[in-house]
Parts: structure tokens; C-alpha cells; sequence
């Protein structure tokens, strides 16, 4: 199925530890079509969930768990 393209122009402003705003272009950038990225895939798999009746909310739970299990690699320690 080719569906159009969800984006969302209403991304947070993305801010440093400190605080203080992001405001490299590229960043801001980069960070935008990640997000629109993540936002199809998951869009995607929750269709493909329901498709194949997948109880909704079972979906949105284990959706927010995959996010809720990520890993920061940076962590300062």
C-alpha cells in the first residue's frame, strides 16, 4: 500500500543538557526527518498490526515498550 508521507511540523525544539536551544540548521534537520522516519515505520507496523487483528492497544503497548527499551550508548557516567 503507497501512502502519502506523514510529517509533522510540530516537533519539539530540540534542546541541549543545558537547556539552551539546538540551533545548527543540519541538526534540526537531521533531527526532523529522523522523527518523520520513526513516525511512518511505526505508523506502518500499527497498520500491519490491525491488518492482521492484532488487538490495537496490544500494538500501542508493545510500540511504547520498543521506545521504552532503547539504549543511550552515550550515557555519561
Amino acid at each position: 500500500m503507497n501512502q502519502p508521507k506523514i510529517t509533522n511540523p510540530e516537533w519539539p525544539k530540540w534542546v541541549h543538557d543545558d537547556g539552551s536551544v539546538v540551533s545548527c540548521t543540519e541538526k534540526v534537520k537531521v533531527m526532523a526527518e529522523n522523527f518523520d522516519e520513526l513516525k511512518q515505520i511505526a505508523q506502518d507496523a500499527l497498520e500491519d498490526g490491525l491488518l492482521m487483528e492484532v488487538n490495537e492497544q496490544q500494538m500501542r503497548e508493545a510500540l511504547h515498550k520498543l521506545v521504552d527499551s532503547l539504549v543511550n550508548p552515550y550515557q555519561k557516567r
